[in-house]
């Protein structure tokens, strides 16, 4: 290995890149566990919380290599405070799909008839959140290579430039079919409203972490 190398080592950037894309991996995954929840289909469900916990690995990895290498870097476009919080906030959303996929698994619960359109638009608004974080994130090893500036940087900020009402749609849909479950409380037994608020909270995580991403991602740009 050359001096150079010795000395900088090879950009955390592409690794970062690929942490991102491992965790949007279990973030694609809600969508069909979601349509296995609204079947009933419990194998599948079983199936696919065996994938999410596979692909949390996988980025558990790649998290864990990263900060292996992060201290050893002594010249990078950004701080290493600031891209371990990227990495911090991006591993809680491959956590919260986790933690949503085994609450899924856990217990079979049923969603009630009249709470199904709701929750998939919930659903949808969850994965539109982190959509737009991902199409944005992807780009980090470009804004590395212009040191966070110039027309990549500007593009990147207009993607991300809308996460935040995203977001607070999705909270404003989470409470919406909080208020429809608690208005079903005489139908419903308490331990599956205990699950449904369960459900709820892990998805509105997945968005909440996609938003502060977002955030961080934007500050890394404006202070470059």
């Amino acid at each position: 290995m050359s001096l150079i190398k010795e000395l900088f080592g090879q950009s955390p950037f592409g690794p970062l890149v690929e942490h991102t894309k491992k965790v949007h991996e279990c973030v694609k995954l809600i969508e069909p566990l979601t349509e296995a929840l609204l079947k009933g289909d419990d194998e599948e469900i079983h199936r696919l919380q065996d994938r999410v916990s596979k692909l949390e690995y996988e980025a558990d990895v790649i998290k864990h290599e990263i900060r292996e290498q992060l201290p050893r870097r002594y010249f990078l476009p950004v701080g290493r405070d600031e891209l371990e919080n990227f990495l911090r906030c991006q591993d809680k959303i491959a956590d919260s799909v986790q933690d949503f996929a085994v609450v899924l698994f856990i217990r079979k619960t049923r969603v009630h008839p009249e709470l199904k359109d709701l929750f998939l638009e919930f659903v949808g608004q969850v994965l539109k959140v982190s959509n737009t974080l991902n199409e944005a994130a992807v780009e980090l090893q470009n804004l590395a290579e212009t040191s966070f500036g110039g027309a990549e940087a500007t593009s990147v900020l207009d993607q991300i430039a809308g996460l935040g009402e995203q977001e607070w749609n999705a909270d404003r849909m989470q409470r919406r079919l909080s208020r429809k479950i608690y208005s079903l409380e005489q139908e419903l037994d308490p331990v599956t409203i205990l699950f449904y608020d369960k459900m709820l909270q892990t998805l509105s995580r997945v968005a909440n972490e996609a938003e502060n991403t977002g955030d961080l991602l934007r500050a890394m740009i404006l202070k470059g």
